[in-house]
């Protein structure tokens, strides 16, 4: 990745650092409970990276309070393009003189080239619909519904031109018709393709989880501990199961204050793996996420999230450093609540790694949460 694509992710963070700067010196001595009606937790939305998509993602948690025998309903839209390539597919694709389509003659060529090669040029759109339940003042479950269409999408054009109007590399973008579904994989000599592919969508396994937030931190403090499971109901579905049963367990510490809350949450997946030889083989994975809630109004606030999480690959998979390395991510969101209704905007760029994650992420996610 070009020196300067990295002083742009450097950059956006510094945009970020005097609001941080005014967060760290607030004061946060307010009640415990006036301030849990005022904050609802982190940005739920999962990692939407191409690869590992399918493993189960536990979500930040949720840390709206609810009463026992309330309800309370999420829906996520997440979407992102991802252009993701090897250097030996990106220098071949520099020889190109103009845009054009790929061709199985290119298929056959990269797959010529010396050392492992893959390409990953999509866009997908996720839907998710999470129902929470709470039984009694500490224990509480949750459940996920999704859906998800893989497609060209239509924001090439613009990154291309955001890329150029800060003098930043497209990395070959510019060789490839827009708006396409371009998959090679190698991944030691597995030899996937599918070149200017049909759409395609359905729907995700569902996760089942639940919730326990009973342990007593001493003034505004608090831990919730949950434990999840994706179940494939439908069986093995390519593009949208592994058919298997992932589990996940997960910690979440808040502090909240007057006008500032932070977030720290830790997960283990134990991921199955899948029977595809393009899926990874079954690995238990780390997910850290860190993020800082400030006020703005009485009713919108601004988030600011890091996630980091290690790659399913590892070198029994292949030897290409960027598919094997930590996914980091950085997403800044707005958040505005009305009476139970709750609406979020937020965007995701990825950090120090970027020929494994997505170029960018969009958020949009509306709540109903019960306010007494």
């Amino acid at each position: 990745m070009s020196g300067r694509r990295r002083h742009w992710a450097a950059w956006w963070l510094m945009l970020a650092t005097p609001w941080l700067s005014g967060v760290v010196r607030a004061d946060a001595s307010a009640d415990d409970s006036r301030a849990q009606q005022q904050f609802y937790g982190p940005l739920r939305a999962r990692d939407l990276s191409p690869f590992g998509y399918l493993r189960l993602d536990m979500r930040p948690a949720y840390s709206g309070w609810m009463e026992p025998g309330r309800w309370a309903i999420e829906s996520e839209l997440g979407y992102q393009n991802t252009w993701a390539l090897s250097d030996n597919v990106r220098k071949y694709l520099d020889t190109y003189p103009e845009r054009r389509t790929l061709t199985p003659a290119d298929v056959d060529a990269i797959r010529q080239l010396s050392g492992e090669s893959y390409l990953v040029d999509l866009e997908l759109a996720e839907l998710d619909v999470t129902l929470h339940r709470q039984f009694t003042q500490a224990w509480g479950a949750y459940l996920i519904l999704g859906g998800v269409a893989y497609h060209g999408g239509f924001l090439d054009n613009a990154i291309e031109q955001f890329h150029s109007a800060f003098g930043l590399s497209n990395h070959s973008r510019e060789a490839v018709t827009r708006n396409q579904i371009n998959l090679l994989l190698d991944l030691k000599s597995g030899q996937f393709a599918d070149v200017d592919a049909a759409p395609r969508s359905g729907l995700l396994d569902p996760t089942v989880g639940i919730r326990y937030s009973g342990l007593r931190l001493p003034g505004p403090w608090s831990l919730m501990l949950e434990a999840a499971a994706k179940v494939p109901i439908a069986g093995a579905r390519d593009w949208l199961s592994t058919g298997r049963t992932d589990i996940g367990l997960q910690a979440s510490l808040m502090r909240r204050g007057e006008r500032h809350a932070f977030y720290t949450s830790l997960a283990l997946v134990d991921y199955a793996g899948a029977a595809s030889p393009f899926q990874p083989s079954a690995k238990v994975l780390p997910t850290l996420v860190v993020g800082v809630d400030s006020h703005l109004t009485d009713r919108t606030h601004a988030i600011l999230q890091f996630y980091a999480s290690p790659s399913v690959y590892d070198a029994d998979q292949t030897s290409l450093e960027e598919l094997r390395a930590t996914k980091y991510q950085l997403t800044l969101g707005v958040r505005h609540h009305r009476g139970p209704h709750m609406v979020t905007f937020a965007i995701t760029e990825n950090l120090g790694s970027f020929d494994n994650t997505p170029d960018i992420v969009m958020q949009l996610g509306w709540a109903y949460r019960p306010t007494h």
